[in-house]
Order: C-alpha cells, then sequence, then structure tokens
C-alpha cells in the first residue's frame, strides 16, 4: 500500500510542476468539441455544420412504419404501434398516433434554428471561398423551406422564425402565422436557394437547384388546392367552417386562379431543367414487359431510372442504416421478412386493365383472373400469389422450388394419398415464419433490391428515398393545366408517364380527365408519401381514407385427378378462388372525422407556447 501511495504522490509531484510551469494546463480546450465561433471561420467546419442540418431528414420514407399504412395503399401488420390511432379518427393533442419522429416540431424548429444561424454566419464568410459559402447558403435555403413546408403540409401553419434565438431574450414564444404568409415564406426560401445553387455542381443527397423548384412546385400545388382554398374547403367541411381562425389554414381571400398559373409555372421551371426526367419522349406505349422494367428502374434509382432523382436519402451497407433495411421491413415472412406496410386491396383494384378501362369484381372475367393483363406498374408495385420472386433460404427452399410467393390455401396430396388444406409459406399460418405474415394477401415490391443475394433478413440494400423526383413535377404540372381549363396540354403530359408504363394514352376532357388524373397519380406515386397529402388537399379522404381496408383471400382446390405434392402456382391443376373482403374490425376499422385534415399540434407544445392555437376539431 506504502508504495503504491508513493508513487501516486510522484505523479502528483509531476503534474503539478508541468502546470506551474504552463499557466494554461487546466483550461485546455476540449479535443472532441469546437467552440462555435471557430466553426465559422474554417471552409471545412462550416461545411460540416450545413452537413448535420441534413440529419433532420431522417430516412426519408424508409421506415419500419410507413406513411403509406396511414392512407388507403397498404395496412400495417403488427399492432400497438400508433397505426390505429390515426386510422380510426382516435388522433388527440395527448396521444396523435404514429407520426414520422423527424416531424415533431422539437426537431423540425432545432433544424430551422440550425439553419438560421448558418445564414447568419455565412451571411459575411470568414473564410476564403465565397463559392462553398453561396453554396452552403442556399443548402441552408433549402432545408430550412423543407423544413417549414413539412410543418405547413401536416399542421396548415406554424410560427415563422428567422432568426437565431440567444439566451436571455425576454420572450421565446411565438404565434403562428398566417397559411398564406408560411407559404411566400417558403416560396422566397426556395427562390433563393435556387438562385444560390445554380450551376453549382453538388453530391447525391444534397439540395440543388433542382430541388429547390422542386419543392417550391409542390408547396404551390398544395396552396392552389381545395383543402387550402377556405370557401371551398369551409363548404366541403363543417368542422373547418367553424373554425374561427380559418387564415391558419389556408387563404381565407384572393384570386384561386392565380394560385393555380403560379403552381403551373413552378412545375414548369422544373420540367425545363435539362438531364432529368426518365424514358419521357417516347410516342406510343412500351410493351408490359418493358413498362414493368421502367417502373423497378426508377424506384431503384438505376438503369437510366436515376435520371429521375432530384433529391435522396442515399444508404450505403457500411453504415447499416434502418433506411437500408425496407425489405426486411416488408417482404415476405416466407424469406424471414417482417411483412410491415402490405398493400391493401383497394389500392390493388385501382390499377387499370391494360387497355385502360378499370378492373371490376363484377366481370367474371376479372375476378376469375383478378392479376391478368392489369397495369404493368401493378407487378413492380406489389408482391402477390404467384408472383415470382426471388429463392428461398435454405429452410424453405425444398418447400418451393418455382420460388412464387404463396398468400393463398391450396390442396395438396399428402405421403399417405390423402387430399390435405396447405397454408402457403407467405401466409400467417405459414411452416416458416407464422407471426409475420401479411394480413392483406399482398406484399410490397417497390423499392426492395430484387438481387437474390439481398434476402434482406441479415443484408442491407442500397436503393435512395426519393424526397422529390421529376415525375411529380410532370403531375403537378398536369393538374394546374387541368384546373385552368388546357386539357391537351395536362393530357399530353400525362400520357409521358403513361406510355414509359406501357399504358395507353388517357383521352378524356372536363371532370373525367381530373379523375383519370388522381387516379394515375396515386398509381404511379404509390408509397412515395404522396397519398396521405393528395387525399387531404383535394378533400377526397372520407371517401378514400375512411373506407375499410379490403383484403383478398385465395383459395385453390385441385382439379378432378390431379396428385400435387409440392405447391405452386399452375392453372393446370387448380382451380383458383378470389374473393375479396375487409379487413377484421378487430384488427383495424378505419374511419374518417374532419379533424383529420390537420395533425393536432401536441399539448406539450401549447402547454409551452400559450400564444398556439390548436387545430380545428381538437
Amino acid at each position: 500500500m506504502n508504495k503504491i501511495k508513493n508513487i501516486f504522490l510522484s505523479i502528483l509531484a509531476v503534474l503539478l510542476t508541468v502546470a506551474g510551469c504552463k499557466d494554461d494546463f487546466v483550461s485546455t480546450k476540449p479535443l472532441t468539441e469546437v467552440p462555435s465561433a471557430d466553426v465559422w471561420k474554417d471552409a471545412g467546419l462550416s461545411e460540416a455544420f450545413v452537413t448535420d442540418i441534413y440529419s433532420g431528414l431522417g430516412f426519408g420514407g424508409f421506415n419500419e412504419q410507413m406513411l403509406a399504412s396511414l392512407t388507403d395503399e397498404a395496412l400495417f401488420t403488427h399492432p400497438g404501434r400508433g397505426i390505429n390511432t390515426v386510422t380510426e379518427a382516435r388522433s388527440n393533442p395527448a396521444d396523435r398516433g404514429w407520426i414520422n419522429s423527424t416531424l415533431d416540431w422539437p426537431n423540425m424548429y432545432g433544424r430551422i434554428r440550425a439553419c438560421n444561424l448558418a445564414l447568419e454566419n455565412l451571411e459575411t464568410p470568414l473564410f476564403d471561398n465565397s463559392g462553398l459559402a453561396d453554396r452552403l447558403k442556399g443548402e441552408a435555403h433549402f432545408l430550412r423551406a423543407y423544413y417549414y413546408h413539412q410543418l405547413v403540409r401536416y399542421f396548415g401553419s406554424a410560427p415563422l422564425i428567422d432568426r437565431a434565438y440567444e439566451l436571455g431574450e425576454a420572450d421565446y414564444t411565438a404565434a403562428r402565422n398566417t397559411f398564406e404568409e408560411c407559404v411566400n415564406f417558403i416560396v422566397k426560401d426556395c427562390d433563393e436557394a435556387a438562385q444560390l445553387l445554380a450551376g453549382k455542381s453538388v453530391a447525391n443527397g444534397r439540395a440543388s437547384q433542382a430541388a429547390a423548384l422542386a419543392l417550391k412546385s409542390r408547396m404551390l400545388i398544395y396552396a392552389a388546392s381545395d383543402l387550402r382554398d377556405i370557401p371551398t374547403a369551409s363548404a366541403k367541411s363543417s368542422t373547418i367552417g367553424a373554425f374561427q381562425q380559418k387564415e391558419l389554414l389556408g387563404y381565407v381571400s384572393g384570386d384561386r386562379t392565380s394560385r393555380w398559373q403560379l403552381a403551373k409555372s413552378a412545375a414548369k421551371a422544373v420540367l425545363d431543367l435539362p438531364g432529368l426526367g426518365y424514358e419521357t419522349n417516347l410516342a406510343a406505349p412500351v410493351s408490359p414487359d418493358q413498362g414493368t422494367t421502367n417502373y423497378m428502374n426508377m424506384a431503384l434509382a438505376r438503369g437510366g431510372g436515376e435520371r429521375e432523382t432530384i433529391f435522396g436519402r442515399y444508404f450505403i451497407n457500411s453504415k447499416n442504416e434502418d433506411g437500408g433495411r425496407v425489405g426486411l421491413f416488408n417482404g415476405p415472412n416466407g424469406y424471414h421478412n417482417w411483412a410491415g406496410n402490405t398493400p391493401v386491396q383497394n389500392l390493388v383494384d385501382d390499377y387499370e386493365m391494360m387497355d385502360g378501362t378499370s378492373f371490376d369484381w363484377n366481370n367474371p372475367a376479372h375476378a376469375n383472373a383478378p392479376y391478368a393483363n392489369r397495369d404493368p406498374r401493378m407487378d413492380a408495385t406489389i408482391l402477390r400469389d404467384a408472383s415470382p420472386w426471388k429463392p428461398r433460404t435454405p429452410d424453405a427452399a425444398g418447400k418451393d422450388p418455382a420460388n412464387q410467393i404463396q398468400t393463398g390455401q391450396y390442396q395438396i396430396v399428402n405421403s399417405e394419398g390423402n387430399v390435405v388444406t396447405y397454408f402457403g409459406l407467405d401466409t400467417r399460418q405459414s411452416s416458416v415464419e407464422d407471426w409475420n405474415g401479411t394480413r392483406t394477401g399482398y406484399y410490397m415490391r417497390k423499392f426492395i433490391d430484387p438481387n437474390p443475394a439481398i434476402v434482406d433478413q441479415n443484408t442491407w440494400q442500397q436503393v435512395p428515398w426519393q424526397f422529390f423526383r421529376y415525375t411529380e413535377a410532370i403531375f403537378n404540372y398536369a393538374e394546374a393545366c387541368i384546373e385552368l381549363g388546357e386539357d391537351g396540354e395536362a393530357r399530353e403530359w400525362l400520357n409521358k408517364i403513361r406510355f414509359r408504363a406501357g399504358m395507353p394514352a388517357i383521352i378524356e376532357s372536363g371532370e373525367a380527365l381530373k379523375q383519370r388524373y388522381r387516379n394515375e397519380r396515386r398509381i404511379e406515386m404509390a408509397y412515395e408519401e404522396q397519398r396521405y397529402h393528395d387525399a387531404r388537399r383535394w378533400m377526397i379522404a372520407p371517401e378514400t381514407l375512411g373506407e375499410k381496408a379490403r383484403i383478398i383471400n385465395i383459395t385453390a382446390t385441385l382439379k378432378p385427378g390431379k396428385d400435387v405434392k409440392v405447391y405452386k402456382y399452375d392453372p393446370q391443376n387448380y382451380n383458383y378462388l378470389y374473393k375479396p373482403n375487409n379487413i377484421d374490425p378487430g384488427i383495424e376499422n378505419r374511419q374518417w372525422l374532419d379533424k383529420m385534415y390537420f395533425l393536432p399540434i401536441h399539448r406539450d407544445e401549447i402547454n409551452r407556447n400559450a400564444k398556439l392555437v390548436q387545430n380545428p376539431g381538437y
């Protein structure tokens, strides 16, 4: 003990001697921190600061729970995640149900504050690289606009904070600005970002001039829509009509036609940018197989389809981020995946026949073969019974040598020669993983890498989430044209999308054209976080999002004399029966209440800020 004590005293004496020789020994700067004043003197540190603001984007839409499951696109398989709170219209300020964690006000305003800090400190750069400073300012303007557009499209309007608060201020609370003020602020930020980023070369995942213009286009198409025109919205919803501060939700006055004109011009500015878009100059429809391939190329951002991506969130295997586990989260349980956000029959039914007519269960030919001769985008979006897929994992390979999705129940002949019922490997009675099976009879196909080496159980994929893609701007342009009575121009651009998918031209006009356009946007943009907002801004949510989620039940009975011991899809051996049904209300019982047009501001935010006004219906 005395030896250890002597060693300690010797070390202490040395330390004291060093400290006596160097006055600032005890005030050494932390090695893991940089003083804020030093950040803006260094180009690399300034860029790192702005880069960190992007982290507020999270994984984009590639979360285990996806926004699609809050719409008539999908049903979330696993209970207890807050999804039903939204789909059953039970949201309230204390329990809003599931929302993307990046969307909470503390996260949004934390990122907005960071944008404000960057813009203030980059106004007069302290490092010698004006080109970099302009790019970083452009990115900060874009990101601030993006985060505000998130608040606005979910909540209606929000307080506009355009400076970084400091310690010791008298008041940190702020009232919500009007919706019109919010739109003007976002558009101004987009314009400034586009100007600063024009001609700048940026890496994938960073803001660009195109991204700024795409965000402006989206914001203005929302601003022109029914939900944001208060006279229209009030006529359609008594909940909005009774709200006292309608200016927080939309335009209470002004010329709606001019808003459509602004939206049209903003969309056209994106369409006029060089080098963007994929297969949009076709004179006729491609083959069905090519249509499926084209759609997959865009969803996976490869094979030329990457030209569609205007702004995306990218993933690399070395980081093992959840955004790279889309296949695991959503793939079939027969491949040891989790079957998260499964397509509902409501979506499947809205895919047209190959000739452009509607699918109809009352048509015997359609009902007997519901997946035949359908829009090629369906097979690129949805895995359904008999879809070809990857080789099974070794434990299941012998049960499905054909590598086909199995979501039905089928008769087979057992080793004793008896006819028995066999439940497909991708059902909730699967012999592989029964707890992770689909409840709807379908699985998500879009965004999942088809590479057989990526079975998704233990392998991450590198497919980006596309916040903005070129086709959205086409839709925005076509929608504005329709609302302005320019049907021919709208058809020309819509048919660019349809020809690429292998679908025939749209020929309708007027209201019929509007309905064809809306369905076309629904199909093309499935699972891209569009439907949630489109159904609200068009104010069609009561009859779409409020409709009960529908599923498919599939049974296959052996034809006389057939002896099948290992099942595979084969109409020569089987008679197939397809029966659509509503999901069991004990699993989900969807309804729509008009308060759901906007999210409630959380109770904690209201308690912190007495100037906030809660949204209608809450």
